[in-house]
C-alpha cells in the first residue's frame, strides 16, 4: 500500500508487494492514449483562441481605439506579462487545492467570457471610438476621437479575462496531459506533442487569424478565436470520463514555510555535534541510513533539530510548526540556492519583451508587400521568433546535443544551454539596432520624419533579429525548464515549470517600465517612431544584456548541481 511521509509532502513510499501510482481509479481503467485526442484538441483550440487576438492586439489598439504606437506597445506588454504571471498561481491552485482539471475548465470559461466581450467590442460601434485613419502609423492628429471611459472599461475587462484564462490553462493542461501516462517514455512523447500543438496553434493564430482580422474583418477573426475556445472547452469536458486524476497531497508550500518558522523558533538551540539529533521522519518511512543536513545555510538546520516534546510516541511530529524533516530543510535550501540564477533570467526576458513590443510599430512603418498585391500583417512578423524556436528546438535536441556529447564525452548541461541563449539574445538585440539604424537612414535621406507613409525598406529585415532571439530561446528556455525541473524538490515540480512563465511575466512588466522610463527621460521613443531613435534603445538592451551575462557567469560558476548529474545518468 502506498504511504505518504508525514515529513515529506508529495513523496510516495511503496511497499515491495505493490507498486500502484497515486492515481484514482473509478470503475474502469482511466488515462492512457485514449485521452490524447481530447487533451491535444483542447491545447490546440485554446492556443488558437488566445494567439489570434494576442498577436494582433497592438494593431487593434492603434487602428480601432486610436492608441499611439508606444501606448499600444505598453498595453501589449502588460497583457503578455499578465498571461505569463497567472500560471504560477494556477499551478499553486492545482497542486494544493483543486487539481489540474478543475483549474483548466474554470480558466477556459474565463477566457471564453473575455472573448465574448471582445466580440461585442468589435461588432458594436458604440463600444469603440470613431476610427482615425492617420493613427494606423501611430501619428497624432487633432481629429482623432479618444475612447470613452465605458469603452475602455469594456475593452480592458475583455483583455483581462482573456489573459487570465490563457494563463490559467497554459501549463496546467500540460501537467494534466502528462498525468495520464505512467511510463516516462509515454510522458516524454506527450510533451513533444504538447509543444508541437502549442506551436501549430500559435502559428495558426499569429498568421491565419491575424490575416483574417486585417483583410476580412475583426468580427470574423475574433469570432474564430471564440469558436476555437468553445470547441476546446467542449472537447475537454467530453473527455472527462477517461481522465486519470492525481490525488492531491499536502501543500508543499506549507512545508517550506514550516522550515522558516521552526528555524526561527529554535534559533537558540545548540547545534553542537555532541547534543544535536536531527529528525528524518517516523520510523515506518525511513528505509535508508539517515544523513545529517548539509553545512550550507546552516541556520535552517535548526528546523530539523529534535527537542523534547517535538515527536509523539510513534515517532510522528507532535507540533508541525516546531519540527521538520531533514529532507524538507534540504528542499528549501535547494530553492534558495537556485534563486540567484533565476534572477539572472529576468533581465534576459526584458529585451525579448521590448523587441516584441517595438517590432509591430516598426513593421507598420516598413514595406510589408510580397509581390504587388499581398501585404503581410504587421502582427504576423512576430511568428518569426516562434518558428525559429520550434525549428531549432528540434535541431538542438536531435543534432547539437548528441554531437556535443560525442565530441566532449559529456552532455551539454542546462546552464551551458542557458548561457548560449544569453549570447544569442544579445546578438538579436544588436541585429535589431542595426536594422533600425538602416531604416532611419532611409527616413532621414528622404526627409520622411513627419510623413505618415512607410519607408521603402522591406519589413522582412525584421525577421533576422526576431529569429536570432527565437534561436536563443530554443537554448535557454528548455535549459531553464530542465534545470528547474531536475533541481526543484519532487513535490514542487509542477510549480518549477510554471516558474518559467513567471520569468516571462516579470520580463514583460519590466520591459513596460523600461520603455516608460526611456520614453520620459529621452527622445528615443516618440509617438511617431520616424522621429525617434529606436536603435539607441536596442543598443541599451545590448549593454544591459552583456552585464547580465557576466552576472549569470558568476552565478553559474558558484552553483553546484544537486540532481542534474543523476538525472542525466538515469
Amino acid at each position: 500500500m502506498a504511504k505518504v511521509t508525514d515529513g515529506q509532502p508529495g513523496e510516495v513510499i511503496l511497499d515491495e508487494e505493490e507498486s500502484t501510482p497515486p492515481f484514482t481509479h473509478v470503475g474502469r481503467k482511466r488515462g492512457g492514449w485514449i485521452t490524447f485526442p481530447f487533451v491535444t484538441v483542447a491545447i490546440l483550440g485554446l492556443t488558437v483562441g488566445s494567439a489570434g487576438w494576442a498577436a494582433n492586439i497592438i494593431v487593434f489598439l492603434i487602428t480601432k481605439f486610436n492608441f499611439m504606437s508606444i501606448d499600444a506597445a505598453q498595453v501589449s506588454n502588460i497583457v503578455n506579462g499578465s498571461s505569463n504571471f497567472v500560471p504560477i498561481f494556477a499551478a499553486i491552485m492545482a497542486d494544493s487545492f483543486f487539481g489540474n482539471f478543475s483549474v483548466i475548465v474554470v480558466s477556459s470559461i474565463i477566457s471564453l467570457m473575455g472573448l465574448i466581450l471582445f466580440m461585442l467590442t468589435v461588432t458594436i460601434p458604440s463600444l469603440r471610438p470613431l476610427e482615425c485613419a492617420l493613427n494606423v502609423t501611430g501619428s497624432s492628429s487633432a481629429t482623432c476621437e479618444a475612447a470613452s471611459a465605458l469603452q475602455l472599461a469594456v475593452l480592458y475587462l475583455s483583455i483581462t479575462l482573456s489573459a487570465l484564462g490563457l494563463g490559467g490553462t497554459r501549463y496546467t493542461i500540460a501537467t494534466m496531459g502528462a498525468d495520464q501516462f505512467e511510463k516516462p517514455k509515454d510522458q516524454e512523447s506527450f510533451f513533444n506533442w504538447y509543444f508541437f500543438s502549442l506551436y501549430v496553434g500559435s502559428i495558426i493564430g499569429a498568421v491565419g487569424i491575424v490575416y483574417i482580422q486585417d483583410n476580412v474583418g475583426w468580427d470574423w477573426g475574433v469570432g474564430i478565436c471564440l469558436v476555437a475556445n468553445l470547441v476546446a472547452l467542449v472537447v475537454l469536458l467530453v473527455g472527462k470520463r477517461y481522465y486519470r486524476r492525481v490525488e492531491l497531497e499536502k501543500s508543499p508550500y506549507k512545508s517550506l514555510a514550516r522550515v522558516f518558522v521552526a528555524a526561527i523558533q529554535k534559533r537558540k538551540v545548540s547545534t553542537s555535534p555532541e547534543t544535536r539529533t536531527f529528525y528524518h521522519g517516523s520510523s515506518d518511512v525511513v528505509s535508508v541510513q539517515p544523513s545529517p543536513p548539509s553545512s550550507s545555510l546552516r541556520f535552517l538546520n535548526h528546523a530539523a533539530l529534535k527537542t523534547e516534546g517535538d515527536t509523539n510516541e510513534d515517532g510522528t511530529i507532535a507540533k508541525e510548526w516546531n519540527l521538520c524533516t531533514v529532507q524538507q530543510v534540504e528542499d528549501l535550501k535547494t530553492i534558495i540556492k537556485i534563486i540567484p540564477l533565476w534572477l539572472s533570467s529576468f533581465l534576459i526576458s526584458i529585451p525579448i519583451g521590448v523587441q516584441i513590443s517595438l517590432a509591430v510599430p516598426q513593421a507598420l512603418r516598413m514595406d510589408r508587400h510580397i509581390g504587388t498585391k499581398f501585404q503581410v500583417p504587421a502582427g504576423s512578423f512576430l511568428v518569426s521568433t516562434l518558428l525559429a524556436m520550434a525549428i531549432f528546438i528540434t535541431i538542438v535536441d536531435r543534432f547539437v546535443m548528441p554531437t556535443y556529447q560525442k565530441l566532449r564525452c559529456r552532455p551539454l548541461t542546462p546552464l551551458q544551454r542557458v548561457g548560449i541563449g544569453h549570447v544569442l539574445t544579445i546578438a538579436g538585440m544588436a541585429a535589431s539596432a542595426i536594422v533600425e539604424r538602416k531604416r532611419l537612414s532611409i527616413v532621414w535621406s528622404k526627409n520622411l520624419t513627419s510623413s505618415t507613409s512607410a519607408v521603402t525598406m522591406s519589413a522582412f529585415w525584421l525577421v533576422l533579429p526576431l529569429a536570432l532571439v527565437g534561436v536563443g530561446e530554443a537554448f535557454h528556455f528548455p535549459g531553464q525548464v530542465s534545470l528547474y525541473y531536475q533541481e526543484f524538490p519532487v513535490s514542487l515540480r509542477s510549480t518549477s515549470t510554471a516558474m518559467i512563465s513567471l520569468l516571462v511575466a516579470v520580463g514583460f512588466y519590466l520591459s513596460t517600465a523600461m520603455i516608460d522610463i526611456v520614453r520620459r527621460s529621452t527622445g528615443w521613443l516618440p509617438n511617431n517612431i520616424n522621429q525617434g531613435r529606436l536603435d539607441n534603445m536596442f543598443w541599451l538592451l545590448v549593454v544591459i544584456g552583456v552585464f547580465n551575462f557576466g552576472y549569470f557567469i558568476v552565478c553559474s560558476v558558484l552553483y553546484k548541481y544537486q540532481n542534474v548529474a543523476d538525472s542525466d545518468e538515469n
